[in-house]
């Protein structure tokens, strides 16, 4: 399974598949399992998401570098629970 992570300026999506997406059907095939045990640890650990991977998440300059550090930390956390 791969993590995908696409952005377009400061909008961003993630999603779990086999690989990159190119088009809707394989945003239909994105593991929802996998994004939905990403998105709730993510959630717990203070970092809040849009709660589907079709869904744009966007970030600001308001975002700090302590906001920084601690999603890193999430995702890092997110990840090795897969």
């Amino acid at each position: 399974m791969s993590e995908g992570s696409h952005t377009s300026n400061d909008q961003f999506s993630v999603g779990f598949g086999p690989e990159r997406l190119r088009d809707h059907r394989d945003a239909a095939r994105l593991d929802t399992g996998a994004f939905a045990r990403f998105f709730h640890t993510m959630l717990d650990h203070g970092v809040y998401l849009a709660p589907a991977s079709y869904e744009a998440g966007f970030t600001s300059s308001a975002h700090t570098d302590a906001d920084i550090a601690t999603t890193i930390e999430a995702a890092a956390t997110a990840f090795a629970g897969l």
